[in-house]
């Protein structure tokens, strides 16, 4: 029987409550899935089903103005409030939790461990970066920019109509025959037409994320990690090629480093049983392993 979810809330300083779900036994090892811009917690669900049945404690949140999270009232979702918010969820844990994060949770995880933890904060026991590094193809950000800016305001008529447009987003993958999975990402208006769930401001406001175009500030942010990190690769990736690898590699040189064939920037949609089994492969070797010395 697949593990039944627990919803969980976190209370910003800033006034946000943010949305998530439990998977596993509270007293197994804690992991902390944060998802890429423009997802939600539910990108990570097979991935969290498969560790709790391995007896961890699984927790996949809902980023500020994604999903159920509530948005940014004055439209801040600059990077390092996300950064914030990981850290935040992070303290709440017995023990600190390893992060898994996508992209902007990837960006926002390696902003939190590079820079608050060298000021005191608690951080993760180890940290795996989902189709993120330091330094990133500015084709590939603008073409999943452009992606999502596509029906911002005008919406979908039908799940089909934004199945079709996922689609040719993301050719290589097979059109989903169910479309609940897809049903989650969107929200049904009052219009009756469907959005995508998340602030519209993420991506046309001042303050959003801008990580991709602060290659500096992730580089020195990627040297200040010795905690144990992974990063995941999908091989057809448009975001990071081996280029950007290698130079993830000369900033974090204890870092291990998985290709996942067959995928894209969206890994775990694109081949979730690889994904899973390389997270889980990395989470039991730290398991095992003498514990390396944590930041700061």
């Amino acid at each position: 029987m697949a593990a039944q979810a627990s919803r969980l809330t976190f209370n910003t300083p800033d006034g946000l409550t943010l949305a998530a779900d439990s998977f596993g036994p509270d007293n197994g090892h804690s992991v902390l899935f944060a998802h890429g811009g423009g997802q939600t917690r539910h990108a990570w669900q097979n991935t969290c089903i498969a560790l709790a049945a391995q007896n961890y404690h699984a927790v996949a949140i809902d980023l500020r103005g994604h999903g159920a999270s509530d948005w940014a009232p004055n439209g801040d979702y600059r990077l390092e409030r996300f950064a914030a918010d990981l850290t935040l969820v992070a303290d709440s844990f017995d023990k600190p939790p390893a992060l898994v994060g996508a992209s902007l949770g990837g960006m926002a995880g390696l902003i939190a461990q590079g820079e608050k933890v060298p000021t005191g904060a608690r951080g993760f026991s180890a940290i795996v970066l989902v189709d993120i590094a330091t330094r990133m193809r500015m084709d590939g950000v603008e073409k999943i920019i452009g992606f999502m800016s596509e029906n911002l305001n005008s919406g979908f008529t039908s799940l089909e109509e934004a199945a079709d447009a996922v689609a040719r987003y993301l050719p290589n993958r097979p059109r989903p025959k169910d479309l609940s999975g897809l049903q989650k990402n969107l929200r049904r208006k009052e219009d009756g037409r469907y959005y995508w769930h998340w602030d519209p401001r993420f991506i046309t406001g001042d303050n959003r994320p801008e990580g991709s175009r602060s290659p500096d500030r992730l580089e020195i942010a990627g040297r200040n990690l010795s905690i144990p990190t992974l990063l995941i690769r999908g091989k057809q990736s448009e975001l990071i090629d081996m280029d950007s690898v290698r130079a993830f590699q000369e900033h974090v040189p204890h870092a291990e480093f998985v290709d996942v064939a067959h995928a894209g920037h969206m890994v775990a949609g694109d081949r979730n049983d690889v994904f899973s089994d390389a997270v889980m492969t990395f989470l039991s070797s730290q398991r095992e392993a003498v514990p390396m010395p944590t930041d700061g």
